[in-house]
């Protein structure tokens, strides 16, 4: 499918929605990617969370990785998996991070990983991260993509991600801590003391 608003330049091909996750295998995998290869300048394969099928099937196709984690320690641990799984089985390319809906106010609270555990944990190199914002869920919703949204820090990040895919150098996004609530302090002070 074609998304006529960026000129030819982006295209989706969506996963079949069968029951049987199991249709298409690693070596059909690699097959069609190859075939992508020789008309697009990026195949990008959204892997499915967890290490089965389709987690194969997308790295059987792969040049490199790009590892997509959240702050919670669940996920980290989940990405250490993977780390691993990459680390028996290596792609021609060096594989990268991108940490998701990073709340500022939690890092700071300590309610969260930070960027530096995380980058530390995992042991690998840090492509970028995104704020954690409802306009993503809001422009998704309406079938716009939140990287067009020019004022918006989570799109921005996008951005200076694909700015990076590309070779610039784009310094890391400042995060800006928003300060919680009265009560989200209140319940801290009680949680805490």
């Amino acid at each position: 499918m074609k998304d006529k608003r960026f000129d030819d330049l982006l295209y989706l091909l969506p996963a079949a929605q069968n029951a049987d996750k199991n249709a298409l295998n690693e070596e059909q995998a690699k097959e069609i990617v190859d075939e992508l290869k020789t008309d697009f300048d990026y195949v990008l394969l959204d892997c499915p969370a967890g290490i089965e099928q389709g987690f194969l099937n997308a790295v059987a196709g792969a040049d490199t990785a790009i590892i997509v984690t959240t702050p919670e320690i669940s996920a980290v641990r989940d990405a250490d998996r993977v780390v691993g799984l990459l680390e028996k089985n290596p792609l021609k390319e060096e594989s990268h991070l991108l940490i998701n809906r990073i709340r500022g106010h939690m890092m700071a609270e300590g309610d969260v990983m930070d960027i530096d555990e995380i980058t530390h944990h995992l042991g690998v190199p840090l492509l970028g991260i995104i704020v954690d914002d409802d306009e993503v869920i809001a422009t998704s919703n309406r079938g716009e993509p939140v990287v067009l949204e020019t004022d918006n820090a989570a799109g921005h990040g996008y951005r200076d991600i694909a700015r990076r895919i590309e070779g610039e150098t784009v310094p890391l996004m400042k995060i800006q801590e928003s300060k919680p609530s009265f009560w989200a302090r209140a319940g801290h002070w009680f949680k805490h003391g």
